[in-house]
């Protein structure tokens, strides 16, 4: 059997029932109030014949809605299947195929919900959070409401194992055949234990979380904060950062959790000075590589707050090392150490172990590892070895442990006799003045197989000039290194978690 998040939400809305667990707006649930939702959405499933292990997918944006329904399949013993509420109706239709969902929860206003759902011809159940009015769906679903369970009846979650698979959750970069990351009850508890010691989170903390909960990043954030017994307050809302700024003030947040876009959004289109951000203890970046240069204005920014760079991989549950913020001087640009419970090792395309300050893959072992891809042996069976995750990152490492990623191996520019990793382009391009992104990719080329681009966004109402920044490359920057290309653009294309989609750059290159 074992602990499960589960088991850490339920003892605390019996030891701290009135105590705020999520904040949305002029919304506000307690942990009481929260459990009670989670009951409801359990037994509502089992008395309609939920079996251990049933996939139940979940269309909804952050909310305490969204967090029921993901608590509450858990707790009837199926599996919770995050899905991308910005997603098209041909995508979900994909996701929902390959995990098998027999329930969706949805708001009911979701666009293209009609079209998500006819292919399932009625074989899919559909419980409809808002006004059933405003759907597009011909076939009879089950209102909020339904969600009703006699008073103090509780599933009974003594036979919750940690072996159980938990969540599927489909990653940011699927292209092709679906990846679903299958994760166990233990891999959801492990990794949140891990990230609860380092970041010393406890029931007074109060984290302003704008990330998505179907990711992995997100997921992580509700499960750490949750287990504390600490506060959730959600910002659904980036197109307003300013909004973001004074939700924390006025909430008294103490924790902020991003990725390199939502700092290099907030400190290029805000004024931080103008908001009293005292309360925050601690910030986290993940998410991709944040440039030393963005690194130090938000300290700057942030003098009061420590903060945390990580790094992890879904198929980790979420995260795999953090960098103390106390080392951040004397080890610039490192992704820091393993974090607890977890081994990393850097190893050369045959397995072998490399030396220190020799770059390799970083492979990683630990009780947060995934279980693997849902239903593709053959997928996992390349990534998982021997209980030890070959997460396609290289790296090196110093004397001291340190890791220092390198590249991702599908991200290395292979130009002439040459292989560059993008990253110490852009760190390059990112010290310039009015440089607010900076992402580099190849592009093919007739000789030399792949050439530099750089696409760079300025910050708003900034001009930049490409002979400026060419030759601070070239100063900066071994020749092979300087971008052939270099263009402009007001945005970048992203996924839902924040990072950037690089193919998409590629493709656009004429």
């Amino acid at each position: 059997m074992g602990r499960t998040l589960v088991h850490s939400l339920r003892e605390n809305a019996m030891r701290t029932p009135d105590a705020e667990a999520v904040v949305l707006g002029d919304r506000r649930a307690t942990y009481r109030q929260l459990w009670d939702d989670v009951c409801a959405v359990a037994l509502f499933l089992q008395e309609r014949g939920l079996q251990p292990g049933d996939r139940v997918g979940l269309l909804l944006k952050n909310s305490p809605e969204y967090i029921a329904v993901y608590y509450g399949v858990l707790a009837a013993g199926g599996i919770a299947v995050g899905l991308n509420t910005l997603s098209k109706p041909r995508n979900l239709i994909n996701w929902m195929w390959h995990s098998g969902a027999s329930w969706l929860f949805s708001k009911a206003g979701h666009p293209g919900l009609g079209d998500l759902l006819a292919p399932f011809q009625g074989a899919v159940r559909v419980v409809l959070a808002g006004d059933p009015d405003e759907s597009d769906i011909t076939f009879p679903c089950y209102p909020w409401q339904a969600l009703s369970p006699p008073a103090g009846a509780e599933p009974d979650i003594s036979r919750l194992d940690k072996n159980q698979d938990a969540a599927i959750i489909y990653t940011s970069g699927t292209t092709g055949q679906p990846k679903g990351v299958t994760l166990t009850h233990g891999n959801l508890d492990a990794n949140m234990c891990s990230i609860q010691q380092y970041l010393q989170i406890g029931a007074t903390d109060r984290v302003l979380n704008v990330l998505p909960f179907y990711y992995s990043y997100g997921n992580s954030i509700l499960h750490t904060h949750l287990a504390a017994g600490a506060t959730l307050v959600l910002e659904n809302n980036l197109l307003y950062p300013q909004n973001i700024l004074t939700a924390i003030a006025k909430e008294q947040a103490t924790g902020f959790s991003g990725v390199p876009s939502t700092f290099a959004i907030l400190l290029s289109r805000t004024r931080m000075e103008n908001h009293d951000l005292s309360s925050l203890r601690y910030v986290t970046q993940a998410g991709g590589a944040m440039a030393p240069a963005m690194i130090e204005r938000l300290r700057k920014a942030l003098p009061h707050a420590k903060l945390f760079i990580m790094y992890g991989q879904t198929e980790a549950t979420a995260r795999l090392a953090w960098l103390p913020p106390e080392m951040l001087d004397a080890k610039p640009g490192s992704i820091g150490i393993a974090i607890p419970g977890v081994r990393l090792e850097l190893r050369d395309e045959k397995g072998r172990p490399v030396t220190t300050g020799k770059t390799g893959e970083i492979w990683a072992t630990g009780e947060n590892i995934m279980k693997g891809y849902w239903n593709a042996p053959e997928l996992t069976s390349q990534v998982i070895q021997n209980g030890w995750l070959r997460t396609g990152d290289l790296a090196h490492c110093d004397e001291d442990g340190y890791f220092y990623i390198d590249g991702r191996r599908a991200d290395m520019i292979k130009s002439g006799a040459n292989r560059i990793s993008p990253k110490e382009i852009e760190e390059v391009i990112l010290e310039l003045e009015n440089v607010e992104e900076a992402v580099v990719i190849g592009v093919p080329d007739e000789l030399m197989g792949q050439v530099i681009k750089a696409v760079v966004v300025p910050s708003p109402g900034a001009r930049l000039d490409i002979k400026r920044i060419r030759a601070h490359c070239w100063k900066n920057l071994a020749m092979y290194k300087v971008p052939k290309f270099i263009e402009f653009a007001t945005e970048l294309p992203r996924t839902a978690s924040g990072k950037v989609q690089r193919y998409l750059l590629a493709e656009q290159h004429s």
